[in-house]
């Protein structure tokens, strides 16, 4: 890249975020509305598991557009929204009758609807198309979405959008949260479930509704479901998803308006999809909490783990079969911990040598011996597993030569708290853990 194209490519930024072109700003501020305002009411969407509604609501918006133009005569901005409201508000109707009054699921009826609104849609479409209509440029547009052609009075639309739905999850945010995680808890404590979830279908609808002309019924539904999912990833707090949702939503909006700025020919929607996928996929790879790379790293630590316990269990077991239990200082041999337990090798020869590094055992001869820090630990991992073998025996009715397998995997996550409760359980507290 030449420093002329570097110069050019700063100076086009400097242009977009200085709204030097007067468009760029109805562009700016209608995108940061729309995805806000879509990531807001999407994440109850998500959480209600219904992410798949969002998608019945824009492809069911074209009809509401053809038929709010057709009853217009021309592109009013009134009529347009408001036949969209309305299809759009009807689909999710009929979604919940198909699935309350048959026993079709609800991904099937979704499909059903979604499909056959959107059929009508483009019938619609064509009969305008080749009518005597005025006025009809730019409509299939809806399909694939301009966000360049947003203009003053759209923008104000998405602004009270916003701060209606921002209002309304303010008012009833806890409603919200109960009939999101438990419907029927919320009806028993006296809630208006039915109002509350008529609430978040109309306010899902206006959503959808505010950005097809930005993203296009084929891509609106991405940003219901996509930014809430991605901050899932991320935090299990509602109000901090709500917000890193809102970040995440907002951020791929800007960015597509940007790459649809600087590449005119370009459209915003795709872009902004693609930008929102593209960082959803690093929350699925790359969560601190529940990506794949840490349940990866922490499904490792905790094999090695058990390896690790197994193997100084396994060397507490040998000394005691050998009739020297208060000789834990003896070594032992690779060999002799293989005739008591089955191990691969190489996961044996690792898991020594790991435990040489962590001051457990001392490599002695041809042997090893365990340290003062490893003998303490060998004692609590087998009084761990005794502890629980105790508690099955006294506390269930599982058979005596079931209860060492139920040990075998309870004891490497038994926490002190755990530890104490057992030791109540079996009234054992006090007695040194030496002589248990």
């Amino acid at each position: 890249m030449t420093s002329h194209q570097s110069l050019k490519k700063v100076q086009t930024f400097i242009d977009f975020i200085t709204f030097k072109d007067p468009n760029v700003i109805y562009v700016v501020i209608g995108m940061v509305c729309i995805t806000a305002s879509s990531a807001l009411i999407g994440t109850f969407a998500y959480l209600r598991k219904r992410a798949l509604i969002g998608d019945a609501i824009a492809h069911s918006l074209l009809p509401g557009i053809c038929l709010g133009f057709i009853a217009a005569g021309e592109k009013n901005m009134f009529y347009l929204f408001f036949g969209a409201f309305l299809t759009g508000w009807f689909s999710t109707f009929l979604v919940d009758f198909i699935v309350n009054k048959s026993k079709v699921k609800q991904d099937a009826a979704i499909g059903i609807v979604l499909s056959t609104f959107f059929a009508f849609g483009i019938v619609l479409l064509t009969y305008i198309q080749n009518g005597n209509y005025s006025d009809q440029g730019g409509l299939n547009q809806f399909l694939f979405g301009q966000a360049a052609a947003i203009n003053r009075d759209e923008l104000i639309l998405f602004e009270v959008i916003l701060a209606i739905i921002a209002f309304s999850i303010f008012i009833f945010y806890r409603a919200f949260i109960l009939v999101s995680f438990n419907a029927d808890y919320a009806k028993s404590i006296g809630l208006p479930v039915k109002f509350i979830e008529f609430l978040i279908t109309s306010l899902t609808v206006l959503s959808v509704a505010a950005g097809i002309q930005a993203l296009g019924v084929v891509l609106m539904s991405a940003l219901i479901v996509t930014p809430a999912a991605a901050a899932r990833f991320w935090s299990h707090n509602l109000p901090r998803i709500l917000l890193i949702a809102v970040a995440i939503s907002v951020f791929s909006g800007l960015v597509g308006a940007y790459v649809s700025y600087v590449n005119v020919a370009t459209p915003t929607g795709p872009w902004v999809v693609l930008v929102l996928s593209f960082i959803t996929l690093i929350s699925f790879l790359g969560s601190a909490q529940n990506g794949i790379l840490a349940s990866y790293l922490k499904s490792r630590a905790n094999k090695r783990k058990i390896l690790h316990e197994n193997i100084l269990k396994t060397i507490y077991h040998y000394h005691e079969n050998q009739q020297h239990i208060d000789q834990l200082d003896l070594t032992v041999t690779a060999s002799q911990l293989l005739e008591i337990r089955l191990v691969d090798t190489d996961q044996l020869q690792k898991g020594l040598e790991r435990l040489i590094q962590m001051d457990l055992l001392t490599p002695l001869n041809s042997g090893y011996q365990l340290t003062t820090k490893g003998r303490v630990e060998s004692r609590r991992i087998v009084r761990l597993h005794r502890l629980w073998e105790q508690y099955l025996l006294k506390r269930t009715s599982i058979d005596a030569l079931h209860v060492h397998s139920g040990a075998e995997a309870i004891e490497h996550i038994l926490s002190p708290e755990l530890e104490q409760e057992l030791e109540r359980e079996l009234g054992i507290k006090g007695i040194p853990k030496e002589d248990f």
